[in-house]
């Protein structure tokens, strides 16, 4: 039994080498790939990407969803449709795209700081509309209870609200599961998982999408992505004490799927939280989380309608 347990741990053992070795030479090909395509300044100790796009007099901050590898070419499907009107401003956080993974705390305050230096820093004022994803909900509503003078809108893409992560069950050994996985390069057998609804459903060109996979294993479970999934239940329970802000919020919603939640129970909380605000509209549609790389066409024309609307 023990020459059978130790054979079984010693294959274990040669296949994390193996995966781990060829990770690092498969990172050492794709440096080259690894080239920032916006601007990097140093906020906090360490360097941040901040991708800008077109030059209207709106300016629109999107800001990614937890977890998101290249937040600026998961977005680019949709932004690519309103660059020709509005100024675009990805802010790219600690641990993704082509900021640089730290050891930064992850706590609201500081994420929120730390944004707000990187566009200062990039030369980029407000006041802004905010399109946040997922997560950075919490992020963007945030920012209009602190500083309402900066945010002139919310556009939420398929964005959690506080009531999402109450009873939200976190799983944090499933979390690291996936860290160490990514480091080791085990990510890299698996071949679909580099395949994002951006490089699915998307208008990313080839290079694009090759671009994109050479970030997944960059960006993928960082050390920064895990605090911020550590902290998201507190920094929901502050932004739920600071109660609901006032500016004009359209919202779109998913069906549900991959958010972990049923349709029925989603579509609740983001009527729940619309109702709560008479300024704010919610518009369902039938498409899975990462909306805007499935729905952009629509989002986009949505979007336009309601910027326009803010200025009558």
């Amino acid at each position: 039994m023990l020459i059978i347990f130790t054979g079984i741990i010693s294959i274990f053992v040669l296949i994390l080498s193996v995966s781990f070795i060829n990770h690092k030479i498969q990172l050492s090909k794709e440096e080259e790939l690894f080239v920032p395509t916006g601007q990097l300044v140093e906020v906090n100790g360490h360097q941040m990407h901040v991708y800008t796009e077109g030059n209207g007099e709106e300016t629109l901050v999107f800001m990614s969803g937890g977890g998101t590898s290249s937040p600026v070419l998961d977005f680019k499907s949709l932004y690519s449709l309103l660059s020709d009107k509005y100024r675009i401003v990805v802010i790219e956080k600690a641990g993704y795209g082509f900021s640089e993974v730290t050891d930064t705390d992850r706590d609201i305050d500081t994420i929120l700081s730390e944004t707000r230096e990187a566009l200062l820093k990039s030369g980029v004022e407000g006041p802004y509309i905010l399109f946040p994803h997922s997560m950075s909900g919490i992020e963007a509503l945030n920012w209009a209870q602190v500083y309402p003078d900066e945010i002139k809108a919310i556009i939420g893409l398929d964005m959690a609200v506080p009531a999402a992560y109450e009873n939200f069950d976190i799983n944090m050994s499933l979390v690291r599961l996936g860290a160490f996985a990514a480091n080791t390069g085990l990510t890299r057998w698996i071949t679909n998982l580099s395949e994002s609804d951006a490089i699915k459903y998307g208008t990313l060109t080839d290079e694009e999408k090759e671009l994109y996979k050479a970030i997944f294993y960059r960006r993928t479970s960082t050390k920064d992505m895990i605090n911020e999934i550590k902290n998201i239940k507190a920094n929901a329970q502050k932004v739920k004490e600071a109660g609901t802000p006032s500016v004009p919020i359209l919202l779109f919603s998913s069906n549900g799927q991959e958010t972990g939640f049923d349709e029925k129970r989603w579509i609740e909380i983001q009527n729940n939280f619309s109702n709560k605000n008479d300024n704010a509209r919610l518009i369902e549609l039938d498409s899975s989380h990462y909306i805007h790389n499935i729905e952009y066409g629509r989002i986009a024309e949505e979007s336009k309608e309601f910027i326009e609307s803010l200025n009558r």
